[in-house]
């Protein structure tokens, strides 16, 4: 089984406005993660998981076609020790 970790990761592009938060919260949700998605003043929306790394790398792939509407033109995660702080997978507003 793989270890659990956690994944802060940014996405640049046109990624508000269009569903993003609720398409992350969503796969998220389906490959058994958790965490929080938010929108930031900057425009781009910030995520916050925690769950095995293959989940979240699979997440991350998803993560780069972003819903219908978005237009992903860049995906920053960085890597940390998971602290087990998420419940759920929330959307922060």
């Amino acid at each position: 089984m793989d270890e659990k970790i956690a994944a802060h990761i940014l996405i640049e592009g046109q990624v508000q406005g269009v569903g993003f938060r609720n398409f992350a919260q969503r796969y998220g949700y389906l490959l058994g993660l958790k965490g929080i998605v938010k929108n930031i003043a900057n425009g781009q929306v910030e995520i916050d998981v925690e769950g095995n790394r293959t989940k979240i790398d699979l997440f991350v792939e998803h993560l780069h076609r972003g819903p219908a509407l978005a237009k992903v033109s860049k995906v920053n995660v960085s890597w940390s020790a998971s602290s087990n702080k998420f419940h759920d997978f929330s959307i922060i507003l």
